[in-house]
């Protein structure tokens, strides 16, 4: 596998989403309040934004996010100003163990393209001058494959399911070629539909596929995606089971995957849910190739604030290390503090501490 410059992922990295401060919050209501103009609302978040790089750094991360502070969903945000794409509010919200998702969603009303507009590239253009050349600047947009949760898809517009992939597959090479000529150097495509294809039964299938046929697809348009991507330019993928309030949507180990998409998704790196037991054992990693992506460990969670025990993480690192020689291994938690604006349920300095902690123990393990 090529390697890259950046040397990303990092033995300490992180998923993305950070919590919104309580100054987004209010900014937020008092611009549907008609209060503040869309452009005050944007220097806030600017503002933020700033703060939690600086954060970020101090607690001694290699690779930053923006938090995803603008958006108000992982993954809507950037699908909805796809060509073809549009949010809209369906009659009800995903099934999370205890609660039930703020009602809200994206659908196919057209042609799918990558729109060369799309603000999210402004977004990092901005982003990565405020990083400037003390971090690298990590930008996280959801995977390809999250066009094929059920209901997105549009059968009158696509129902040759194999044309679909091919259009999504070029919009998202439009999309890496377009943040990567913004100087995006370190790419994150986050994914719970894969995740969800080694859960018993399949949350999100409406193709008419088997499980087996839909791993296959998912392998086919993750490495159609990449199959052009820049030399430089590092592609990791971050595999979850949903995280909306300190919930999770659904179980499984990743056996079911394993075998395809962990010996052959030509991504630099995997971050992989390893926080309970949800997730089930090491055992699947050992399909990853020994020269392949780096494993990123998911083995602190970001659902709440108490911090692991240290011992208890070497153990399980050092169990991993069975599968995934130690130099190809990192940590981080298992998923974003706040993958909604509503936000996991922890503290602003829990959050950081965490982080700091996780640095502070690759240091012990990596040197």
């Amino acid at each position: 596998m090529t390697k890259t410059a950046v040397k990303a992922p990092f033995r300490a990295d992180h998923v993305g989403s950070l919590l919104r401060p309580e100054r987004i919050h209010q900014a937020r209501k008092d611009f549907q309040a008609g209060n503040i103009t869309s452009d005050e609302l944007y220097k806030i978040e600017t503002e933020e934004i700033k703060r939690s790089v600086d954060k970020q750094i101090e607690v001694g991360l290699q690779a930053v996010t923006d938090g995803e502070i603008r958006r108000r969903f992982w993954h809507t945000d950037f699908m909805e100003h796809l060509n073809g794409v549009e949010g809209y509010v369906p009659e009800s919200g995903f099934a999370f163990k205890g609660e039930e998702t703020e009602r809200y969603d994206v659908r196919v009303v057209g042609k799918v393209s990558f729109n060369p507009d799309h603000p999210h590239l402004k977004d990092f253009a901005l982003f990565k001058e405020i990083v400037g050349d003390r971090a690298i600047a990590k930008q996280t947009i959801p995977s390809p494959n999250q066009f094929f949760n059920a209901g997105i898809r549009n059968l009158e517009i696509y129902p040759d399911i194999e044309e679909y992939a091919n259009d999504i597959i070029q919009t998202y090479r439009d999309a890496i070629k377009a943040f990567y000529n913004a100087g995006c150097r370190y790419l994150q495509l986050d994914d719970v539909y894969i995740a969800g294809l080694n859960a018993p039964e399949i949350p999100f299938n409406d193709s008419g596929y088997s499980r087996e046929e839909l791993i296959n697809l998912a392998l086919r348009v993750a490495n159609g995606v990449l199959e052009d991507k820049p030399e430089d330019l590092t592609v990791t993928t971050h595999l979850c089971r949903g995280n909306y309030r300190s919930k999770w949507a659904f179980e499984g180990s990743y056996a079911k995957i394993a075998p395809t998409l962990f010996a052959y998704e030509k991504v630099d790196g995997f971050f992989l849910e390893y926080d309970d037991d949800r997730s089930g054992d090491f055992q699947p990693l050992d399909y990853i190739p020994n020269d392949g992506p780096r494993v990123v460990l998911g083995v602190f969670t970001s659902k709440h604030g108490e911090l692991e025990n240290k011992e208890n993480i070497i153990a399980r690192i050092k169990e991993a290390s069975q599968f995934v020689p130690l130099e190809n291994l990192c940590i981080s938690p298992q998923c974003g503090f706040a993958s909604t604006h509503h936000g996991n349920i922890l503290t602003e300095e829990e959050q950081w501490a965490k982080l700091k902690y996780i640095v502070d123990i690759s240091k012990e393990i990596w040197g």
